[in-house]
C-alpha cells in the first residue's frame, strides 16, 4: 500500500528564461522609485477622488467608464491601509503619510509590467521567431510614454494589460483548436478571453474595440470551420455553443458583477446623488433615504407631495410656486396672464409642497381609508403654501412662446376661466390600473383641456428673468411635439394630508412624515439607471492646455506636462520614444504597401512568398494592423477633450507591427547572406537608437534627476512639446 513511497516524487519544469528576464526587467521599470513624486501627478488629482470615495463607501458617478479600473485603484489603496482622507484639489499637492502612495499606484505598475512578456507570448504564438518575440517586448519595455502612463494612479496601462491578455488568450486557444478542441487547456484559454474582454471594457469603454477585434476574428475563424468537412453539424453547434458563451454569456456576466459590486460598496448618500432618480437616492443610506424613509408608498386623494422632475438637467428641480406673479408684459412686448408663477426649483423648499385633489370633493386631507391614485385618474393639484391650483391654458410661455404658460390660477373675475384638471399617467406601468407610487412611479399630467403635458422646459440651460428669480421654466408642451424625459416627474417627499385648515396645514407641510415603508430597488433597476447615466451623462468638455487631436498623436506633435517640482526642475512628462513611434509608423507603411503588392500580384497568379508566409502575413497583420485601427480610427468621431494617453493602446498594437514587418523583410527580401548580414546590423544600431533614446528621456520619464534650463532645452526635439522651464 505504501509502495509509492519507494521512489521519489519528481517534478520537471520548464522554465522560459527569456520570459523571466523581460518579466524582471518589465518590473525594474515600472516599480523603481514608485513612490516618487510623492505628489499629485497629472490625472491622479481625478482618479484619486474616486478611491477616497470607495474607500468612504460613498456613491459616486463617473461618466468616464464603468467601475472595475476605479474598483482596482481603490484595492490598491484598501491594501495599503488607506481611510480615504485626502483632499483631491490640485495637481502637485503633496501626499500627506496617510496617504500609501507606493500602494495606491502598485496596480497600474504591475499591469505595465506585465505587458512586457505579454507582448513576446503574442509574437510567438502568431508563429513568429523567439528574436521577433524578444524584440517586440524590449520595444515595450523601452516605451517611455508607457513607463510614464504605468507608474501612476491612472488606467491606461491596466487597460492595455487587459487588452493583450485577451489577444495572447485567444490565440492560445485557436493554436490548440488544432489538435486538442475541448481539452482543458482549450477552455482554459477560451474562457480567459472572455474574461480579459470584459475586464478591459470594464476599466474603460476603449475596451470595447479590442473586444469587437476578437469577436470578429473569431465569427471569422467560426466562419472557415463550416466550411471544414471534417467537423460534424454536433461538432460544429458544441463550438458554437463553446464560444458563444465563453465570449459573450460570461462576458455579460461578469460585466454585471463589476457594477453589483460597485453598488454594495457604495451604499452611502454622496455628492453625486443628484443626478439619479428619487428611488435611486432613496436606496442609499443618509442623505434622501433620511428624509423618505417611512413615507406612504401609495398616493392618495390628499395627500402633499413634492414633485421631482426625472431628467435632472441641467440641475434636479422639483414642481415649484411662490406668491409672485407673471409680470403683465415681459421684456419683449408679448403679455401674460398675469397669473402666479409655477417654476421648477433646484432647491428643498416649502413651496414644492403641493396636495393631489379630488376634483369632485372640496377636502384636502386623506380619508380613512385612504382612496388611491391610479392611472388615468383625473386630480387637481393644490399648491400647498398658497392652495391655488396648478393651471395651463392658451398663453404662450414666457420663454417658451410656442409652449402654454403654467401657473397658479387666480380669479380675476375676467373672461379667463379656471383650467386646473390634469390626468395622471403612469409612464412605468405594468397595467393600466397601477396605483401611483411614491418614487417609484414616473408620472406624466396630462391637461384634460389642452392635451398639454407638464415639463420642465430649463433642462435647455434657460432660466427665468430676476422676475421669476433665476428659476428654471415650466410649460404645457404639446403631445404631438414627441415625448422627453422633462415631461416626466415622481413623488420624492410625501405625506398623508391630515389637517384641513390652512394654518394647521402650513404647520404640517414643514413637520417630518412617521410612517414605515421601505422602497428598496433591485439590482437590476439600480444597474440599469446607472448604465444609462454613465453613457448618457456629458460633462461639459472645456479646452484643456494639454489636449490635442487625433492627428497629432501619430507623429507625437504633442506632450502631456505630468508634474513638476515646486522648486528644482525635476519633471515628468507623457512623452515617447521618437524612434519608436516613428518605426511604427513606417512599419505599418510598409506592412500596408507590402500588403497591396502581393494582393496584386497574387490577383495576376504571381506569388512572391510561399502561402504559409502569406497566411502568416495577414493573421499577424490582421491582429497588429487590426488592433492599431480599430483602438484609434474611433477617436476621429468622438466629440470629446482628447489627451495623448488616449492614443497608448493603439500604440502597443502598433509596436506588435515593428518586429512583424522586421522578421518577414529579414526572410523574404534578404536572400542571400549579406543583405542578411548588413539588415541585421541595422536592426542592431536601429535597438541601440531606441535604447539612446530612452535614456536620453528618463529624467523626464522618471522626474530624476533634476535637469537644468539648457538640458531641458535639448529634449525639446520639437517645437511644439511643451517642456517646462523656469525663469532664472
Amino acid at each position: 500500500m505504501l509502495g509509492f513511497l519507494k521512489k521519489p516524487v519528481v517534478v520537471t519544469a520548464e522554465i522560459n528564461l527569456n520570459l523571466v528576464a523581460l518579466t524582471v526587467m518589465g518590473l525594474v521599470t515600472r516599480l523603481w522609485g514608485l513612490s516618487y513624486p510623492r505628489a499629485v501627478v497629472f490625472d491622479e488629482v481625478y482618479y484619486g477622488q474616486f478611491v477616497s470615495l470607495y474607500m468612504k463607501r460613498i456613491f459616486f458617478v463617473d461618466d468616464s467608464g464603468p467601475p472595475l479600473g476605479h474598483m482596482l485603484l481603490a484595492l490598491g489603496g484598501y491594501l495599503g491601509g488607506f481611510d480615504g482622507n485626502f483632499l483631491w484639489n490640485r495637481i502637485g499637492a503633496e501626499y500627506n503619510m496617510n496617504v500609501p502612495v507606493w500602494s495606491l499606484r502598485l496596480l497600474p505598475a504591475l499591469a505595465g509590467a506585465l505587458c512586457v512578456p505579454l507582448a513576446y507570448q503574442i509574437l510567438i504564438e502568431l508563429q513568429f521567431s523567439h528574436c521577433a518575440a524578444f524584440g517586440a517586448a524590449l520595444l515595450i519595455l523601452l516605451e517611455n510614454s508607457l513607463i510614464t502612463q504605468s507608474r501612476f494612479m491612472l488606467l491606461e496601462s491596466i487597460l492595455i494589460f487587459f487588452i493583450l491578455l485577451a489577444v495572447l488568450s485567444y490565440l492560445k486557444f485557436y493554436n490548440l483548436q488544432r489538435h486538442s478542441s475541448f481539452s482543458g487547456s482549450w477552455w482554459f484559454w477560451l474562457l480567459l478571453t472572455g474574461v480579459a474582454c470584459s475586464c478591459a471594457v470594464g476599466v474603460k469603454y476603449m475596451g470595447l474595440f479590442t473586444y469587437m477585434l476578437l469577436l470578429a476574428t473569431a465569427g471569422m475563424h467560426f466562419w472557415h470551420m463550416i466550411g471544414d468537412q471534417s467537423f460534424s453539424n454536433v461538432s460544429l453547434m458544441c463550438h458554437f455553443l463553446a464560444r458563444g458563451l465563453a465570449l459573450i454569456i460570461i462576458p455579460l456576466a461578469m460585466y454585471l458583477s463589476f457594477f453589483y459590486v460597485h453598488l454594495t460598496l457604495l451604499y452611502r448618500s454622496g455628492p453625486h446623488d443628484q443626478i439619479m432618480t428619487s428611488a435611486f437616492q432613496a436606496s442609499l443610506e443618509g442623505g434622501l433615504a433620511r428624509i423618505t424613509q417611512g413615507q406612504p408608498l401609495e398616493v392618495a386623494y390628499g395627500s402633499q407631495i413634492t414633485l421631482r422632475n426625472v431628467l435632472g438637467k441641467p440641475m434636479q428641480c422639483w414642481l415649484h410656486s411662490h406668491t409672485n406673479t407673471y409680470p403683465i408684459r415681459y421684456e419683449n412686448g408679448r403679455g401674460s396672464s398675469h397669473q402666479q408663477q409655477v417654476t421648477c426649483y433646484p432647491f428643498k423648499d416649502v413651496n414644492n409642497w403641493w396636495i393631489v385633489k379630488d376634483p369632485g370633493m372640496q377636502q384636502l386631507v386623506v380619508s380613512n381609508p385612504p382612496r388611491p391614485v391610479r392611472h388615468g385618474h383625473i386630480v387637481q393639484l393644490v399648491h400647498g403654501i398658497t392652495t391655488r391650483y396648478l393651471n395651463t391654458h392658451d398663453v404662450a410661455a414666457p420663454l417658451s412662446p410656442h409652449s402654454q404658460e403654467v401657473s397658479c390660477y387666480i380669479d380675476y373675475n375676467i373672461s379667463m376661466p379656471a383650467q386646473n384638471l390634469w390626468r395622471v399617467e403612469i409612464v412605468n406601468r405594468e397595467s393600466d390600473t397601477d396605483v401611483w407610487k411614491t418614487i417609484l412611479s414616473e408620472v406624466r399630467f396630462v391637461h384634460v383641456n389642452t392635451s398639454a403635458v407638464l415639463k420642465a422646459s430649463g433642462f435647455l440651460g434657460a432660466s427665468l428673468p430676476e422676475w421669476g428669480y433665476r428659476q428654471l421654466e415650466v410649460v404645457g408642451e404639446k403631445l404631438s411635439k414627441g415625448y422627453h424625459q422633462s415631461m416626466v416627474w415622481n413623488v420624492e417627499e410625501h405625506r398623508y394630508g391630515k389637517s384641513q385648515e390652512q394654518k394647521e396645514r402650513e404647520v404640517e407641510l414643514h413637520s417630518p412624515t412617521q410612517m414605515d415603508i421601505s422602497k428598496n430597488l433591485s439590482f437590476m433597476a439600480k444597474f440599469t439607471e446607472l448604465q444609462w447615466k454613465i453613457l448618457t451623462l456629458k460633462n461639459e468638455d472645456t479646452e484643456h492646455k494639454y489636449s490635442s487631436s487625433a492627428l497629432d498623436w501619430i507623429t507625437m506633435d504633442t506632450n502631456i506636462a505630468y508634474w513638476l517640482h515646486p522648486t528644482s526642475g525635476a519633471q515628468i512628462h507623457l512623452l515617447g520614444n521618437v524612434v519608436t513611434w516613428t518605426s511604427a509608423n513606417v512599419a505599418a507603411l510598409v506592412y500596408l504597401c507590402l500588403s497591396l503588392w502581393y494582393l496584386l500580384r497574387r490577383r495576376r497568379k504571381i506569388y512572391d512568398i510561399p502561402e504559409d508566409a502569406w497566411q502568416l502575413w495577414v493573421s499577424a497583420g490582421g491582429i497588429s494592423m487590426g488592433g492599431w485601427a480599430v483602438n484609434y480610427l474611433p477617436f476621429f468621431l468622438m466629440e470629446k477633450t482628447l489627451f495623448l494617453y488616449h492614443y497608448l493602446p493603439a500604440l502597443t498594437f502598433q509596436i506588435l507591427l515593428i518586429p512583424i514587418v522586421l522578421q518577414h523583410l529579414s526572410e523574404h527580401l534578404c536572400r542571400s547572406l549579406l543583405p542578411k548580414s548588413m539588415f541585421s546590423a541595422l536592426i542592431v544600431a536601429w535597438f541601440s537608437s531606441v535604447y539612446f533614446v530612452y535614456c536620453t528621456f528618463s529624467p523626464v520619464t522618471y522626474g530624476e534627476p533634476s535637469l537644468s534650463a539648457g538640458e531641458l532645452r535639448a529634449l525639446r526635439w520639437k517645437d511644439t512639446w511643451n517642456i517646462l522651464i523656469r525663469k532664472q
